[in-house]
């Protein structure tokens, strides 16, 4: 064989490998994780065997245990009660029938109008699981289910097709429109089990999330946000009396002013020049020289008449 053709054989088996493990991957797609289980279970309660929307089939490629130790064929599997468990889920587990190389089942929850698939009307999806097991595996349908109480559908069925409504959900499973009661069966012949039970209805309760109370909580951080913007405002006003500290360095030239200025008046009669400590004016060198002026003339007249007297004498 030449080189070419050996390289060619062995990219056609490598392709071939690829697609076989990614349609198994696809095969065992499973959803549900993402609804929590149904509360109060722990105070009894279960799932009587009833009809769904289908027909049973008597026998199918697939093994079903509700103990995960004793396996019976599908109709078997409709003649026991479907307890949940502590975390409010239903658990059914799945193996090949002996001479089946794999099998693919699902179980799908529903909340109902009513206690039986008659009085169900058009049910609310509430979770699937599917998986698709091979010869000599076992594995498990997990699904959580409404409260106890409530009004509720369940249905284990052949293939894994979601009965849920989203025909366009685009996840990679195929979908089916929801059930509604004997007006609108869906899973028809590919029916293996079906349990009802339940003494209200539940359908316009919402399983609540964990994320609305966080977003309820919000608002109010929120609202928080306007007083801490309002308490700007005492903030900003608190500047003003800071800029008037400025003002308090401006009484300094008034002081000087008020020594510049005319006071008081003063026994002289002068202005507001008055000296500090001492209360003399600045007038007082004039006074001064005035008044000696004055003595010396005094004293130069004095002298003069005696020397006139002197002199007649």
């Amino acid at each position: 064989m030449s080189i070419a053709r050996r390289v060619t054989l062995r990219r056609l088996l490598g392709t071939g490998a690829a697609t076989l493990a990614f349609s198994a991957a696809l095969a065992s797609v499973a959803s549900a994780s993402d609804c929590p289980g149904g509360k109060g279970w722990e105070d009894g309660g279960s799932y009587k065997p009833g009809t769904g929307a289908g027909s049973k089939t008597e026998t199918d490629r697939c093994e079903f245990s509700l103990d995960g130790k004793n396996f019976f064929a599908s109709v078997k599997v409709d003649d026991l009660n479907l307890k949940p468990t502590d975390d409010g889920k239903v658990h059914v587990k799945v193996r090949a029938a002996g001479d089946a190389s794999t099998c693919t089942a699902s179980l799908a929850s529903y909340r109902a109008h009513g206690p039986t698939f008659a009085t169900s009307g058009e049910q609310v999806f509430h979770d699937f699981d599917t998986v698709t097991v091979k010869a000599g595996a076992v594995d498990s349908l997990d699904i959580s289910i409404p409260d106890v109480g409530c009004y509720a559908q369940i249905d284990l069925y052949r293939g894994n097709t979601k009965f849920d409504g989203k025909l366009d959900a685009n996840d990679g499973l195929p979908h089916g429109d929801l059930p509604k009661g004997p007006d609108h069966p869906v899973i028809k012949d590919k029916l293996i089990a079906a349990w009802n039970g339940g003494t209200k209805d539940c359908t316009t309760t919402q399983t609540p999330p964990a994320t609305p109370p966080a977003s309820e909580s919000t608002p109010p951080a929120s609202e928080s946000t306007p007083p801490a913007s309002e308490s700007t405002p005492p903030a900003s006003e608190s500047t003003p009396p800071a800029s008037e500290t400025p003002s308090t360095s401006t009484p300094t030239p008034s002081a000087s002013e008020s020594t510049t200025t005319p006071g008081a008046p003063t026994p002289n009669g002068g202005g507001g020049d008055n000296l500090a400590e001492t209360g003399a004016s600045s007038n007082t060198p004039l006074i001064a020289g005035g008044a000696a002026v004055l003595l010396a003339g005094g004293a130069g007249i004095v002298l003069a008449t005696r020397r006139r007297k002197a002199s007649r004498a």
